[in-house]
């Protein structure tokens, strides 16, 4: 079984952390995202992958020079130009010479889903495509889905008023499809598949839609991102981790001083934590450095990082790699400290 993953947004959300690293490479509790989702991809078997890349191709290239992630085979697809959804899932597609039924993955969704149960309703249904989706309390910043009874996709409405939306499950980023659909894609140019080629697929009836209660984040945005990693400390999505201790993760690599008090906190590899620190709902890229007495709450702190004794960082703030934290400082709300 071949998959395409779409790795190849620039991460705007998560600057400054992104401005150097693809968002997909950013870990969760040490582990870059794009290995998370290889990893459920190999448990329902997925044998080769094609990333689709546009934005710091290198990145990966040079992360994983043996062309294998989490076991799985894996081929690069580098756009020349932006794509878009469906456009890359094309180009991506005839890189890698996919010809059968392929899965098509959003590369910062985390998630547990049951691809097996997915393929399998796709096929029962004989679909072109179909779609997983999730329930959210507030639709309107995703694709709305309304179905028929046997799933079959009435309308795909992205993006709708919240008090407007059908319904509330919403496209949740995975996909099976038909090499079918890949000729319903303009050849050149940015093509939608959430605008475009899904509503078409609906229109011709042969577009299908399976609700789903798997765990699912989309890690866009800093509280995102913080929440994912406190998830994966909790067993939410399926990875077993088993050197959390008390609620937090700290690489053996790692000095955390032992009156530093650290709750549903991760410090990854490389990282030094002071006498008295507190750190709660906080991620440490490697590297950084969090002086005597802090206190950081549900913020990211980048690759090394300094954080000056006694300073106090709360939601939400992103400090960039290198950045240097005043002692004493106090910050709060949506602080990003970085730049290119």
């Amino acid at each position: 079984m071949q998959a395409v993953i779409l790795v190849g947004g620039m991460g705007t959300r998560l600057r400054p952390l992104t401005y150097e690293t693809p968002k997909q490479m950013l870990p969760l509790v040490g582990v870059p995202m794009i290995e998370c989702a290889l990893e459920n991809l190999a448990r329902h078997g997925v044998t080769d992958v094609v990333l689709s890349l546009g934005y710091l191709p290198d990145r990966f290239i040079e992360a994983y020079p043996d062309d294998v992630i989490a076991g799985i085979n894996v081929t690069y697809a580098v756009e020349s130009e932006p794509l878009d959804t469906a456009g890359a899932i094309r180009y991506a597609a005839a890189e890698a010479g996919i010809a059968e039924t392929f899965i098509v993955v959003n590369g910062d969704v985390v998630t547990d889903l049951d691809l097996t149960a997915l393929l399998a309703f796709h096929r029962e249904r004989g679909a072109e495509a179909s779609i997983a989706l999730h329930p959210v309390v507030d639709p309107s910043l995703f694709g709305v889905v309304p179905t028929a009874p046997d799933g079959r996709v009435l309308a795909f409405v992205e993006k709708p008023p919240r008090d407007e939306a059908p319904t509330n499950l919403i496209n949740a980023g995975t996909y099976v499809m038909e090499p079918s659909v890949l000729d319903r894609i303009a050849a050149t140019g940015r093509v939608s598949v959430e605008r475009e080629t899904f509503p078409s697929l609906a229109a011709d009836g042969t577009l299908y839609a399976m609700a789903d209660h798997a765990y699912w984040l989309d890690t866009g945005t800093p509280h995102a991102y913080l929440q994912a990693n406190v998830d994966i400390l909790r067993g939410r999505d399926g990875r077993n981790v088993p050197e959390i201790r008390d609620g937090s993760w700290v690489h053996a690599s790692s000095r955390v001083d032992a009156s530093a008090t650290l709750r549903n906190a991760v410090v990854d590899r490389d990282c030094q934590v002071g006498a008295g620190t507190i750190l709660e709902r906080a991620v440490l890229l490697p590297g950084a450095v969090v002086g005597e007495g802090a206190v950081v709450r549900w913020s990211i702190i980048g690759p090394g990082a300094f954080i000056g004794e006694c300073a106090e960082l709360g939601p939400t703030c992103v400090v960039g790699a290198k950045e240097h934290v005043a002692a004493g400082s106090v910050l709060s709300g949506d602080v990003r400290l970085g730049g290119v």
